[in-house]
């Protein structure tokens, strides 16, 4: 695979675009440059012994077995405890390197592998004491490019598998877009998107995918487009093509990928009482069970039941905006009145508890005292940028859409960040 290298520093944009143009420029005839990561050793007269951790396998087992001594145990357990933060094994999982110097000598070093970009070393010295030193795995991280359209009985998913966007991705993907659009109404044929998201690697080979980095949707109410950038303070956030938060405080869909079933209305019949009233929320048909998260963050004012909602739970978000969940099976554990939960921390599981036909959930919106139409009102934004972030966001969002630009010309490639 051809490279096109590209390294995002803030304090030197300008050098940045001219040293993106030489590259796109040479682009073509560049070679894949495979870079080494930090878990391959050098070849030596060492003898090694790799053991993956096992159902019912216990640290004390493991090392007693390759002929440490209890206290060799202890005081290795104590190490990994303090140094790594570890204190358990995971079987299937973690796996566990033992090294001598020759076949029939003692354990001179541990390597625990308790994810793909950490190692932990343990080393005895020649008093026998045992050292812990960890250590992170270097990532070689890719951006990619991946553009989709939907297509006559197409859902964004599948137009997205179809597209090659990993199911993590477009996951995360649900998540971003859920501020702004509606997947049930706003998904037609004919529409276009991309995504541009992390690959990280190692030695060569994909590890697993990182951080969404852009996203187009071309949705019924207009484009929708976020980017991931990091501002001065070191957090990083999603921005539109203005530099304006694209994150709202309220998801619009709390239930990814779930259809709608009932809308926002003054006027509808009751499926339940069978006389009309208004339908104050939308209702979106799930499984019994189905978690159901808070649309962002706030606290717990009301967790009840009545004969009209059945179990529900109420969240205050600000002095504006609360948000009400209805049919609920059961509450999730902790949740009660006066617990401050995060977006997207599961509250309660789909079910049809009160007046209801079959499980789905009943979603309102509250603003001001007033219900409002969740797919239609204006959510605020968490944050926007300083005028100082918000001048480098526009320079480092050009310079990203160059590189996406060569990107989708060359399906190939990738940038090196």
């Amino acid at each position: 695979m051809k490279k096109a290298k590209i390294i995002i520093n803030a304090t030197n944009l300008t050098r940045m675009v001219l040293a993106l143009a030489a590259v796109l420029s040479l682009v073509a005839i560049l070679l894949v440059v495979s870079r080494q990561g930090k878990t391959e050793y050098a070849e030596s007269a060492e003898s090694k012994t790799v053991v993956v951790v096992a159902a019912g396998d216990t640290l004390s087992e493991l090392l007693l077995a390759q002929g440490l001594n209890h206290n060799d145990v202890n005081t290795i357990a104590a190490a990994l405890k303090k140094d790594a933060d570890i204190t358990t094994l995971r079987a299937e999982r973690d796996k566990l390197e033992f090294v001598r110097l020759d076949d029939n000598g003692p354990v001179s070093k541990i390597v625990v592998v308790p994810s793909p970009w950490k190692q932990v070393e343990l080393t005895c010295d020649n008093t026998g004491n045992w050292n812990c030193n960890v250590m992170d795995v270097e990532r070689d991280t890719r951006a990619v490019f991946k553009r989709g359209e939907i297509l006559d009985g197409d859902s964004f998913y599948l137009a997205g598998q179809r597209a090659g966007i990993p199911a993590g991705i477009l996951i995360d993907v649900y998540d971003l877009l859920a501020f702004e659009m509606d997947f049930e109404r706003d998904v037609r044929a004919g529409q276009k998107f991309w995504v541009m998201y992390e690959e990280n690697f190692s030695d060569g080979k994909k590890v697993d995918n990182g951080h969404v980095l852009a996203v187009s949707f071309e949705a019924l109410r207009g484009n929708v487009k976020m980017f991931r950038f990091k501002k001065s303070d070191g957090t990083y956030g999603y921005y539109d093509e203005n530099g304006n938060g694209a994150i709202k405080s309220l998801k619009r869909t709390p239930i990814n990928n779930a259809k709608i079933t009932s809308k926002f209305s003054r006027n509808r019949k009751h499926p339940v009482l069978g006389y009309t009233r208004a339908h104050k929320g939308v209702d979106f048909r799930a499984s019994t069970g189905t978690p159901i998260p808070a649309a962002g963050a706030g606290r717990v004012i009301a967790r009840s039941y009545n004969k009209g909602h059945g179990n529900f739970v109420k969240i205050r978000h600000n002095g504006s905006f609360e948000t009400l969940y209805a049919h609920m099976s059961k509450f999730a554990k902790g949740v009660n009145v006066g617990t401050t939960v995060k977006q997207g921390q599961t509250i309660g599981y789909v079910g049809s508890t009160g007046y209801s036909t079959g499980p789905h959930l009943h979603y309102e919106i509250i603003k001001d005292g007033v219900h409002v139409n969740p797919m239609t009102v204006k959510l605020p934004a968490i944050s926007n940028l300083g005028k100082d972030d918000k001048k480098k966001f526009i320079e480092y969002r050009k310079i990203l859409e160059q590189g996406m630009e060569q990107l989708e010309k060359s399906p190939n490639m990738y940038i090196q960040l």
